[in-house]
């Protein structure tokens, strides 16, 4: 069905809301109700940056506790990226000749039965036949590493859907590297690709709309969300003996974390062993790369223990309270 529809001309994205004079947190309530072009890779499991689980806690509204970006933090990524964001589309707009616009609205496909689908556009560029859409993007020391070799997977997601969306037929990504080098890459739709993107997001779709967790995954943010989401034990013991996949589960855990335990091992060897080659060399150099080993400045800290012992009562002036975790512990 996607595919013979994808063989059709493509409809105009709807106007669902003006952003215009919407403020941050109207735009992010917004967001909840649908799929954006920045969400679309983390709801088919392509994001480096957020897991499908904690983008459905964001979804169903469990996220209140979940650490947030501050768009004001200006030493923030978010902030910058906002900051620049008219810069390199002024740029853009400098060594391409073509003409750009801002898009103050939140973009809803046509399809009803896709009504999930948003998008929130940069900018958009103006008569032209070859691009209609415009991407801007800035990339730090370490965030240009994922450029090397051009748009990134979670990029090239986020255009695809922002194209399925509008139903335009191409899009330019202008991407900042580190302050100072401008690149451009044209994105050509794939109707294919969308097919198999809508698919996916409907899938994930389909857990919010029943309100289901999504499997976790590996990653640090599906570790942040089941933090967030089971932040306190209740004291039960849970017995899964007769619980054929998650005994399953605990003897492929144990068994991953006894080779973990063995790489480890074999690692230090190897490196205790070039260490003890290079011996006072800084560096030592490989057909493969490179070593080095150097000592670190010196640091000055304060020593709370010993200021805490002479002064207690500096304690009852300025406690902090640390927010206590559950620790996951293994027993054989």
């Amino acid at each position: 069905m996607e595919m013979q529809q994808s063989q059709q001309s493509h409809k105009a994205a709807l106007r669902l809301v003006s952003t215009k004079s919407m403020s941050r947190d109207e735009w992010l309530a917004i967001r909840r109700n649908g799929i954006g072009g920045s969400d679309a890779a983390a709801a088919v499991g392509l994001s480096p940056y957020q897991s499908p689980l904690e983008l459905w806690m964001v979804k169903t509204g469990r996220d209140a506790t979940l650490p947030k970006p501050d768009p004001e933090d200006q030493g923030s990524p978010v902030y910058w990226g906002n900051v620049l964001e008219p810069i390199v589309a002024e740029h853009y707009s400098k060594r391409t000749g073509r003409k750009v616009r801002r898009v103050n609205s939140v973009l809803q496909h046509p399809d009803p039965n896709k009504a999930w689908m948003l998008a929130n556009l940069d900018y958009a560029v103006v008569g032209d036949d070859e691009v209609q859409v415009l991407e801007c993007k800035t990339a730090g020391e370490f965030g240009s590493r994922k450029w090397r070799n051009g748009v990134p997977d979670y990029v090239q997601c986020q255009v695809q859907h922002q194209l399925a969306v509008t139903g335009k037929k191409a899009a330019d990504v202008c991407v900042l590297l580190c302050g100072q080098e401008l690149k451009i890459y044209r994105i050509q739709r794939d109707d294919e690709l969308i097919a198999e993107l809508i698919r996916l997001e409907r899938q994930f779709w389909s857990y919010v709309e029943t309100d289901t967790p999504l499997p976790a995954d590996y990653s640090d943010s599906a570790d942040r969300a089941l933090r967030h989401l089971y932040p306190s034990d209740n004291g039960e013991e849970l017995d899964l003996r007769d619980d054929r996949e998650a005994c399953k589960t605990f003897d492929q855990l144990q068994s991953a974390r006894r080779q973990m335990e063995a790489l480890k091992q074999a690692e230090a060897q190897l490196k205790h062993t070039l260490q003890q080659r290079m011996g006072e060399a800084t560096k030592a150099i490989f057909p493969q790369g490179t070593v080095s080993w150097r000592k670190s400045n010196d640091s000055v800290a304060l020593d709370t223990k010993r200021l805490l012992k002479d002064q207690p009562q500096l304690l009852d002036q300025y406690p902090v309270t640390k927010p206590g975790s559950r620790r996951f512990l293994i027993n054989d």
